[in-house]
């Protein structure tokens, strides 16, 4: 899709973080969008402040790990614009889990398997074919992450997990829809900026929003565990500070990406070059994944 104006975007995840920056990078582009959100106070607001700038935007109240909610969220985007064209399946979560991987709830796994993977392949199964079905131009968008996808950060094994099951999963979309020549292109976003820092995102209030069914005890508050604090302590303990990135540039790697039809949206650098140059060499000659036990300031210990 080279010419956006009047396309239809949806994007889950929407009410703030980086499915809002996208959101506000598709409407500039004169784009149609719909936010979906499972935060139905954020996603208000969200809505509320940018129909004060744009007439083609709306929002629907979406939990992504449910199909008949992702199916309603079809149903109302194609109710108002009749058509969709780009599908970001952004919808992600933190779990909130506790400790070391052999003592994470069940129920963390599940809800961040619901919501992270599930909520991505609902998106495959409700919106892809409709964009079969209009014939072209289509494009996904799944959001992952470069923990999961480079590699792990082995104290986040939920997370990481689920990322690396949506990069697999993105990556064998785009196989079969070029092996049967259809006219829906396939990308993978790892958010990433060209300023140098953190991403001010829902990640950082690991438990927030967590539904009923997947409760369990000693679990987060419903407003979410504050992860900030220990990361913050972390960089400091390595002689750094944290610096938050504008979102808005992970919008624009993003729409750059969509435009020129890349299969992999992120910024390279020499720190991503040479984790998955570590992380092949240990495949290839079958060593131990010393690149799991580096010193590293992003990898804080679960208490």
């Amino acid at each position: 899709m080279q010419d956006l104006a009047g396309k239809v975007a949806v994007v889950t995840g929407g009410g703030g973080g980086i499915g809002r920056a996208l959101g506000e990078r598709f409407l500039a582009e004169g784009m149609r969008v719909v936010l979906a959100d499972i935060d139905e106070p954020l996603l208000d607001a969200t809505i509320a402040e940018l129909g004060t700038r744009h007439d083609d935007v709306i929002g629907v109240v979406t939990d992504v790990s449910l199909p008949g909610s992702v199916e309603q969220l079809r149903d109302a985007t194609l109710e108002r614009f009749g058509s969709v064209h780009l599908v970001c399946n952004n919808a992600g979560i933190p779990s909130g889990s506790d400790g070391a991987l052999w003592q994470h709830h069940v129920n963390d796994w599940r809800w961040a398997v619901d919501v992270n993977v599930f909520g991505v392949i609902n998106g495959i199964n409700t919106f892809v074919p409709v964009l079969l079905e209009q014939g072209g131009p289509g494009h996904v968008v799944n959001t992952s992450s470069s923990n999961g996808t480079f590699a792990p950060l082995s104290n986040s094994a939920v997370y990481a997990t689920t990322k690396a099951a949506v990069t697999t999963i993105t990556e064998c979309l785009w196989g079969q829809m070029r092996s049967a020549e259809l006219p829906v292109q396939v990308s993978l976003l790892l958010p990433s900026t060209r300023t140098p820092g953190a991403l001010n995102t829902g990640i950082w209030r690991p438990g927030r929003n967590r539904p009923d069914r997947y409760a369990r005890p000693g679990q987060a508050p419903v407003e979410g565990r504050d992860a900030l604090t220990p990361f913050v302590e972390q960089l400091e303990r390595h002689g750094q500070e944290l610096v938050f990135a504008p979102l808005d540039e992970v919008a624009d790697i993003a729409l750059d990406g969509i435009l020129s039809d890349q299969f992999w949206i992120y910024l390279p650098s020499e720190k991503s070059a040479e984790t998955v140059n570590e992380r092949a060499a240990s495949m290839r000659d079958a060593a131990p994944p010393e690149y799991m036990i580096a010193p590293s300031p992003w990898n804080v210990p679960k208490t």
